[in-house]
């Protein structure tokens, strides 16, 4: 009996220990708020004149500045690791943040995502570098901008315009964004913390809809 339940312990242990340490830290936890009142989107609009907006969206937010070229790669890395697996939550939005002149850029880049998914839920704005740096400074994060109006980060906005991220990430900093070079940082903590808040709005619209109910 002894011999079984060590050897019980020794097999479950081990598969225990995994399920918990993969889950992740924040799933335990709701997403913390770095920065509250980010700037509306209302100074940039789509090709078409389309106006985004922040309020009632969770929103993947990135900023590519005036040569989108240059992070084409970026962009796969976070269709791939991001877009594909929750692009179809209905409140979820992605948008990129450009500066006039990449049109056709963006028009060649959708053919080629328009391959492998379905992209009506990106949305690609345009706006001026004095309203790309007022924006960006809404957030109040420790990156800044290159000299292009671009970063390779990407931010998690939830519904009511706040900055979410990890307060205190695993090296003691503060995790204000995700570097879409860094296929391991969008796989291993972007991907988790979206469904750490995603799960976070589930749970608010059961006790919504239970509250109803009663």
């Amino acid at each position: 009996m002894k011999k079984i339940l060590i050897l019980g312990f020794l097999f479950l242990f081990p598969i225990t220990a995994y399920l918990f340490f993969s889950s992740g830290v924040n799933n335990f936890a709701k997403l913390p708020v770095l920065t509250e009142n980010i700037s509306e989107l209302s100074e940039f609009e789509t090709i078409n004149g389309e106006k985004i907006t922040l309020e009632g969206k969770i929103t993947v937010l990135g900023f590519f500045g005036s040569d989108l070229q240059s992070k084409y790669g970026n962009v796969f890395n976070l269709t791939h690791k991001i877009y594909i697996p929750f692009h179809e939550f209905d409140d979820l939005q992605f948008v990129t943040i450009l500066q006039r002149g990449n049109e056709n850029l963006v028009k060649e880049l959708m053919l080629e995502l328009d391959k492998i998914t379905d992209t009506r839920k990106w949305k690609f704005v345009y706006g001026t570098p004095d309203a790309t740096s007022s924006l960006f400074n809404s957030l109040n994060t420790n990156i800044s901008l290159d000299s292009n109006f671009g970063t390779t980060q990407v931010f998690i906005i939830d519904k009511n315009k706040k900055l979410r991220g990890r307060s205190e990430d695993e090296d003691g900093t503060v995790l204000y964004g995700f570097d879409t070079s860094s296929v391991a940082e969008l796989n291993n903590k972007m991907k988790d913390d979206i469904k750490v808040l995603l799960a976070e709005y589930r749970l608010a619209l059961k006790k919504y809809n239970s509250n109803r109910d009663i």
